[in-house]
């Protein structure tokens, strides 16, 4: 009885181990091999692969040494920013694929497939485990389906333009506190240098502070400054993340980051149900803040259908208006005032525009309709540096795309910044600082290529729910600093762009800031 017992367990065991193997092996090496097969036959070119890793190692290796020196002072930044891809495309052309562990992603750089793309998000989808995106975002970024389609309609009254006309006064007071610090600064001299960067943060922080969360400020600046911290320690564990189980690895910085993620649910979720009860004892949203709106759109939606957002689901979309709204926003006016600061005719072409519109005096919301010259300048800086430089997608069936047929199982890269860089679209002209390109909307500056040519904020049903947010913040912050200051860069400016969650100047950006 013991024995035929033993080798039943023997036997047990040997299936198990047979079957964890097989599916390991397929995994690691079958998978990917038929896969690499499949997109050589439809003319894809890229390396072989190389069991488990891919290109991980030198695309590591080719990151690791763009970010350890700055860059000469050029807008032509893609090599830079997006080093592997960059040296990919010009080894083996437009029609290339990439490995990422055992898992091969396709570039589509041509702007009608990246249309078509965009168009089918239930078919191109997000992937559903990315951990780099997944330890600092949630909500609508991440969500998929019919739950997608669900928030998004219940989060869409937060930012119709009557919602950002009301949190208008917010945005300028956070602007003009900012714009007081900065007058300390030059008070003793009429030439300072000034480490721009953070202060700009803290600006997104406090308009978003002030926007979203008006009658929990001080607790929402808490959550600025954790989440700040985490961008900062997602820097050392930018590879460790990708191990499997690499969140668990007892790091300083992974213990730290886990902390931290532990106290934004709590300040949260604390914002969340403190706004939720007083709504529901029949509190006006006296400040028109995006929580409140957000809320109040919620219950609504949860009175007609029977189904809403959960606790949980609000509190994601609370973490999301942060991290999104303040990093995407400082990064657009840190890179502005770079441009500016090197290209000077353009400051003072939008400095005349901003006086003929607002003077020195107060603005006014209706205004900023009438920065034409400003808008140009924000388009060309979103374009030579969109917040994203990539967008990446998942299929889970086999796709097809054109006149090519996307395996189940390849991911598809989008890689914006190239595209937004290509002499083919653009022009000659592409890598360098010209709004004028703008002069008469973004169809005519692409010269018929479409919108999907163009996109700092994404595109198709999921383009980014807050790009007028972001770009009404960008032109009251930079009128507000244009009417008091003119500015240079700072010999001890370093050009570095990169990428953490937005593309950022590495260095910060040192600028000079002169009083007029």
């Amino acid at each position: 009885m013991t024995a035929t017992f033993t080798k039943v367990v023997i036997a047990v065991v040997v299936v198990v181990v047979l079957k964890l193997g097989w599916k390991l092996l397929n995994w690691a090496w079958l998978m990917p091999k038929k896969l690499e097969k499949l997109l050589r036959e439809q003319g894809y070119k890229g390396n072989s692969y190389k069991p488990i890793t891919g290109d991980i190692m030198e695309l590591a290796k080719m990151t690791k040494e763009a970010r350890s020196k700055p860059m000469s002072i050029s807008h032509d930044i893609t090599q830079h920013v997006l080093p592997y891809e960059h040296h990919i495309l010009n080894k083996y052309g437009k029609k290339v694929y990439m490995w990422f562990g055992p898992k091969p992603r396709v570039l589509i750089r041509d702007p009608q497939l990246i249309k078509d793309i965009l168009s089918r998000p239930n078919e191109f989808q997000r992937p559903q485990h990315e951990p780099l995106r997944d330890s600092i975002v949630g909500g609508l970024v991440v969500s998929e389906g019919e739950k997608w389609t669900k928030h998004r309609h219940i989060i869409n009254p937060a930012f119709h333009l009557d919602s950002i006309k009301s949190m208008f006064s917010a945005i300028c007071l956070s602007c003009s506190e900012m714009i007081k610090k900065w007058e300390l600064l030059t008070a003793e001299s009429v030439l300072r240098k000034s480490m721009c960067g953070p202060y700009i943060d803290n600006l997104a922080g406090d308009v978003i502070s002030r926007a979203a969360f008006s009658s929990s400020y001080e607790e929402a600046q808490r959550i600025f400054r954790i989440q700040k911290e985490q961008m900062e320690l997602m820097i050392q564990l930018l590879f460790i993340i990708y191990l499997p189980g690499g969140r668990f690895i007892p790091t300083r910085a992974n213990k730290k980051f886990q902390e931290n993620r532990n106290k934004l649910q709590d300040l949260a979720r604390g914002i969340v149900e403190k706004r939720k009860k007083a709504i529901e004892m029949g509190e006006p949203n006296t400040n028109n803040d995006l929580l409140g709106i957000l809320l109040e759109s919620n219950s609504k939606e949860s009175k007609e259908s029977g189904v809403g957002m959960s606790i949980e689901d609000v509190i994601e979309e609370c973490k999301l208006f942060y991290i999104a709204g303040s990093e995407t926003t400082s990064t657009l006016i840190l890179w502005t005032l770079v441009c500016l600061s090197l290209h000077r005719e353009w400051q003072t072409k939008a400095r005349e525009e901003i006086m003929q519109v607002f003077g020195t005096g107060e603005l006014h919301f209706e205004g900023l309709k009438h920065l034409k010259i400003v808008t140009m300048i924000l388009n060309e800086v979103l374009r030579l540096y969109p917040p994203a430089p990539m967008a990446l997608r998942a299929t889970h069936k086999d796709t097809k795309l054109g006149d090519m047929t996307i395996p189940s199982g390849v991911n598809v890269i989008i890689p914006i910044l190239h595209v937004q860089h290509d002499h083919d679209i653009w022009g000659d002209d592409a890598r360098e600082f010209k709004p004028e390109r703008f002069s008469e909307g973004v169809a005519n500056a692409t010269k018929g290529r479409g919108s999907a040519s163009f996109l700092p904020f994404g595109g198709g049903p999921r383009i980014c729910i807050g790009q007028n947010f972001a770009l009404t913040e960008a032109k009251v912050a930079l009128t507000k600093i244009m009417q008091r200051f003119s500015f240079e860069l700072s010999p001890s400016y370093k050009h570095s762009p990169f990428v953490m969650f937005s593309l950022s100047p590495l260095y910060g950006a040192h600028l000079i800031l002169h009083n007029i």
